[in-house]
């Protein structure tokens, strides 16, 4: 994993062959007044493949950030002792968490990016997030004591912050495929009768 100026950690790796590691690449904007325009379009598909898997990912561990938040808030209780009255069995958090994998896929994905890819399911930092999210340590929390669950949250927090900011140069990337292809048609360097056949 790279450190960038802003302290942030990425898990691009500097001539990877994942999909993560061509989109940040820096060759991969470096060309793109020279690509043609089919070339161009499939630049951007890799790019809105590679946000919806990060997406995917970040729900995956956000769901389990709720669910930690939610022991956690349980064992406070309102008189800041532990509630054990309340305590939720392994099929219960498993619920819970599909519940929160359920919810509506958005396909508005902020500054007014718009996709309708669907997440791949491969991919390294997807992996990593599933592994995070099946730690068997993980898998009862009402095993785990607060020192553990205290460094539970911050590992989890840690790969989330991760997978933001390359969630962020990704959309990057895929803002810079989008600007140039609209160049393209504001400049009337492709028509319309070019568009249709190059997306034949």
């Amino acid at each position: 994993m790279d450190e960038h100026g802003d302290g942030q950690v990425s898990g691009y790796q500097a001539g990877g062959r994942r999909a993560l590691d061509k989109v940040l690449a820096p060759e991969f904007l470096a060309g793109l007044p020279d690509l043609d325009l089919q070339a161009l379009r499939e630049h951007r598909t890799v790019a809105e493949q590679e946000e919806a898997d990060l997406s995917y990912a970040r729900r995956l561990i956000q769901g389990r950030l709720d669910l930690l938040g939610a022991e956690e808030d349980r064992r406070a209780g309102s008189d800041g002792a532990a509630d054990v009255r309340h305590a939720r069995s392994d099929a219960e958090l498993v619920a819970k968490l599909t519940d929160v994998l359920a919810d509506p896929r958005r396909t508005d994905h902020g500054m007014g990016r718009f996709t309708s890819v669907e997440p791949s399911r491969v991919g390294e930092h997807r992996r990593r997030a599933e592994l995070a999210v099946a730690d068997p340590h993980l898998s009862d929390l009402g095993a785990m004591d607060d020192t553990q669950l205290g460094n539970a949250r911050e590992r989890l927090v840690a790969l989330e912050h991760e997978l933001s900011a390359d969630r962020h140069r990704v959309q990057e990337a895929m803002d810079a495929c989008t600007d140039e292809i609209t160049r393209r048609y504001r400049d009337g360097v492709v028509s319309v009768e070019d568009a249709l056949r190059s997306a034949r």
